[in-house]
């Protein structure tokens, strides 16, 4: 045993941590165990260093998420496998956002623990051998693939590892091209719904009418021309996952229905009295700006948190550069197969133009591009393609003269908001919560709409003064 890997077990209780133990010895480890946080962490900070920790969530005194926080501050780099009640879903969650690489529920078998700890020491000694591994591709099917090449992206997939067998909710942000619905499908080929159906919904797509039958079916006579009956997209995932893309676009009338099935799993078709229970996991997508869109009412804030149990923020490709090369190559090895044509070697001159394009369009952008040059097979005008786009990009940037109709109505516009969110905190004797009532918007909206306006410094500089809340 002297070169296995020295694992950790955190638990208060002492006949957990004599169960594991002789799990872990059974499969060769060597094992320490410690009772409580405090220890826990101070041990991590001793040499050598556990290879891997096993951490309780439930503990006296200093619970497992305090001792996860702690032991990151220590030494960031340990590897830490929570381990879970059944009802502990919410603490795993705040877990895996403090960076835990991966969960057990208790209580589990010899197997499932042996697994989970030979995949994240494995992981470990890929990223100690490689610590970039180019080429990380996982194949999705209908397409669609997954490339993490960087840093940003491996960290990106182990999130989507991790919140895939976590049945939550999950909120995609990210700007057009960048791969939303890619990693929604990724979510659900690793999740234990995979083999259950995977459907997509554009909410921007259809009106609202069309929309909420499209989601939720309907019955004859509904509507004029409904001549049978009609499941909805919910119904036909029903143990497996929708993606609701462009979730900022849904009208907020049905919204409402929205999370009223998030909340039970239940909802009615168009024209029937009848309820139906489904079993989906919903993940949602969105490229706007969220507290802006709650800001102006076009998105519910309830549904907001209600869809934010877990947030994936997707990098626009410009940030990721390194990546560049490596979607270049795999771009034109499945176009020259899809189009029968022999794929372009793509030169020193080729691959500068692409490192330095911006790609407004990100990853999308991108794969178009390279089907064109496939198409055209001339480098010089791929070449001149991105070039004049560059400039283009450059002359429709927004002036700063006041002359731009676009800025003069943006600027009145704020004006506008500025000046009856003051008169509405005025009146309120500068109580928020009542400002808030009084111009009908949510709370977090008018803080955000003060922070955004900077109106609490103006009332500081004119001696007035927000007053405090209870």
């Amino acid at each position: 045993m002297k070169n296995n890997p020295m694992i950790l077990v955190v638990d208060d209780e002492p006949s957990m941590l004599g169960y594991v133990r002789t799990l872990l010895e059974v499969e060769s480890y060597k094992v320490e165990t410690v009772s409580n946080g405090p220890d826990a962490v101070k041990r991590v900070g001793e040499e050598p260093a556990p290879s891997l920790v096993l951490l309780d969530m439930l503990m006296p005194k200093m619970d497992g998420l305090e001792t996860l926080e702690q032991i990151r501050q220590v030494r960031p780099g340990t590897k830490v496998i929570v381990l879970s009640c059944v009802n502990d879903t919410r603490k795993v969650v705040q877990a895996m956002r403090l960076g835990a690489l991966d969960y057990l529920t208790k209580p589990f078998q010899r197997n499932e623990l042996a697994n989970v700890i030979r995949h994240s020491l494995e992981a470990k000694a890929v990223r100690e051998r490689k610590p970039v591994v180019p080429g990380d591709i996982d194949e999705l099917g209908d397409d669609q693939f997954f490339l993490a090449a960087s840093d940003t992206m491996r960290k990106l997939r182990a999130q989507a590892a991790m919140v895939a067998n976590v049945d939550i909710p999950v909120l995609m942000l990210g700007e057009s091209g960048t791969g939303k619905e890619v990693v929604a499908r990724l979510i659900h080929r690793m999740s234990a719904r995979a083999q259950r159906p995977f459907l997509k919904v554009n909410c921007a797509a259809l009106p609202a009418d069309l929309l909420e039958s499209e989601l939720f079916g309907y019955e004859p006579g509904a509507f004029t021309g409904a001549q049978r009956s009609k499941p909805g997209k919910f119904e036909l995932a029903d143990k497996g996952t929708i993606l609701l893309d462009e979730i900022g676009e849904m009208p907020v009338s049905l919204q409402a229905k929205l999370l009223h099935v998030l909340q039970d799993q239940r909802f009615s078709r168009l024209g029937s009295r009848t309820t139906v229970k489904v079993d989906v996991r919903v993940i949602a997508a969105t490229n706007v700006d969220v507290q802006a869109a709650i800001a102006a009412r076009k998105l519910r804030e309830d549904l907001y948190y209600r869809l934010n149990a877990f947030t994936l923020r997707l990098p626009p490709l410009r940030e990721r550069r390194d990546e560049i090369p490596l979607l270049l190559k795999h771009f034109m090895a499945r176009l020259s197969e899809r189009y029968a044509r022999p794929p372009l070697p793509l030169s020193s001159a080729l691959l500068d133009a692409c490192m330095k394009y911006q790609w407004p369009g990100n990853v999308r952008e991108l794969g178009n591009f390279v089907k064109r040059f496939l198409i055209i097979q001339d480098e010089a005008a791929a070449i001149h393609e991105l070039m004049s786009h560059a400039q283009m990009e450059e002359t429709e940037k927004p002036a700063s003269a006041p002359n731009d109709l676009k800025q003069l109505v943006r600027g009145v516009k704020d004006e506008a908001e500025t000046e009856a969110i003051t008169r509405a905190l005025e009146q309120t004797n500068w109580n928020r919560k009542d400002a808030a009532r009084l111009l009908r918007i949510s709370y977090k909206a008018l803080l955000y709409k003060i922070r955004q306006y900077g109106i609490e410094e103006r009332a500081a500089n004119g001696s007035r003064a927000l007053r405090p809340l209870a």
